[in-house]
Formats: C-alpha cells, sequence, structure tokens
C-alpha cells in the first residue's frame, strides 16, 4: 500500500470517485451520443450518477495504491460519426472535461488568493485537490499508452493503412502501463506531474 489510511486520503478517494471520474466517462458517453452512437445510453451509462460509472477494482486499486479507474464507457465506433475522427472526438472527451473541471474548481480559488479572502482551511484544501487531481486525469490519459483514452486519439487520427499495426500494439499497453506506474516515476513525473502543475497554477495563479 503506497498511501495511509487517513480521514483525508479516505476523503480524497471518494471525491475522485464522486466527482472526476463519473464527469469523466458521462463526457465519453455524451459525445458518443452526440456522434450517433447511443450504446453508452442503452445501457444506463449517459449519467452522471457515480453508481453507473462505478468499477469494484478500479476503486479498491485507486484506495489501495492511488491509481484506479471507473467503468469504462462501452462505444460502439462504427456508429460514429465523422468517420475515423469520430473515435478521436469521443476519446478526447474525457480528459477534455477534467480540464473543464479543473478550471471550474480554480476560478473560486483564484479569487480567494487574489482578494486574500478568509475562508476554512478545509475549502481551500478541497479546491487545491479538485483542481490538482482533474489536470492530472487530463495530462495522464492523454498518453498514448492503451487502454488510456490517449491511445484512441492517436487511433482515430490515423491514417487506415497505418492503425491496424497501432491495434497490434494495444495487447502490451496495460503492462507497459503498470510498468510506468511503478518503476517509471522519473518519467511520470516529468510528462504528468511536472505539466500538470504548471496547468493548475496557470489557473489558480502564483500562490498555488
Amino acid at each position: 500500500m503506497l498511501f495511509g489510511f487517513t480521514p483525508s486520503y479516505v476523503i480524497a478517494v471518494a471525491i475522485i470517485l464522486l466527482v472526476p471520474l463519473p464527469v469523466h466517462e458521462f463526457s465519453h458517453a455524451l459525445a458518443a451520443y452526440r456522434l450517433g452512437d447511443g450504446t453508452a445510453k442503452m445501457m444506463g451509462r449517459l449519467t452522471l450518477n457515480p453508481i453507473a460509472h462505478f468499477d469494484p477494482v478500479g476503486a479498491l486499486m485507486l484506495l489501495l495504491i492511488g491509481f484506479g479507474r471507473a467503468k469504462p464507457t462501452p462505444i460502439n465506433p462504427y456508429n460514429l460519426a465523422y468517420g475515423r475522427y469520430g473515435e478521436a472526438i469521443v476519446a478526447f472527451a474525457g480528459p477534455a472535461s477534467n480540464l473543464v473541471l479543473a478550471v471550474a474548481f480554480a476560478l473560486p480559488l483564484r479569487y480567494i488568493y487574489t482578494t486574500a479572502m478568509v475562508v476554512p482551511d478545509v475549502l481551500s484544501s478541497v479546491l487545491q485537490f479538485l483542481v490538482v487531481i482533474n489536470v492530472i486525469l487530463f495530462v495522464f490519459n492523454l498518453i498514448p499508452i492503451p487502454p488510456l483514452d490517449g491511445s484512441n486519439v492517436v487511433y482515430g487520427l490515423l491514417p487506415p493503412q497505418q492503425k491496424y499495426s497501432w491495434r497490434s500494439f494495444q495487447q502490451y499497453g496495460p503492462i507497459l502501463l503498470l510498468l510506468l506506474f511503478f518503476f517509471g516515476s522519473r518519467i511520470l513525473t516529468t510528462i504528468v506531474f511536472q505539466p500538470a502543475l504548471f496547468l493548475a497554477r496557470l489557473f489558480v495563479g502564483p500562490n498555488f
């Protein structure tokens, strides 16, 4: 276990399961529905209800090692409009929703810092956490390693003759991802945490 079960950590995990992850999956479902694929809607996933997106294994991983996921949104790419670009749009919708959430939570925090408003420490701490976790989700999910969204963004933008080669790479994605998570801390710092911190400071201001 990488983290202790402190009250603040348990609350943080609960917030992730209740806000960023459901919004992320809902955004995939909404984008797919708007582009002509009703698969997610038929399976009850076109909703912000966290229960619909809850993955017990992903939640347990999040609690134990600080890395987890929600239930993946079912998509039928053959129903999507805009041809090969439709899948890229749907894949990008999830990370994009986390970027929007980061900005939404950063605005009141920026106002608090700018005006020196006195607020309870718990409020500023929760807002800081929500900004950070959402920018991390935005950057991390755009890594082009299957099954992350970045992989499907790349797949949707590739010309047809290169798609087969990219799909064959997907079988190794989960292994590469685990290796990156457990042994590539310096790589993750460079490609995820540093860009995420830059975005957080950009949205909140230099006082972050």
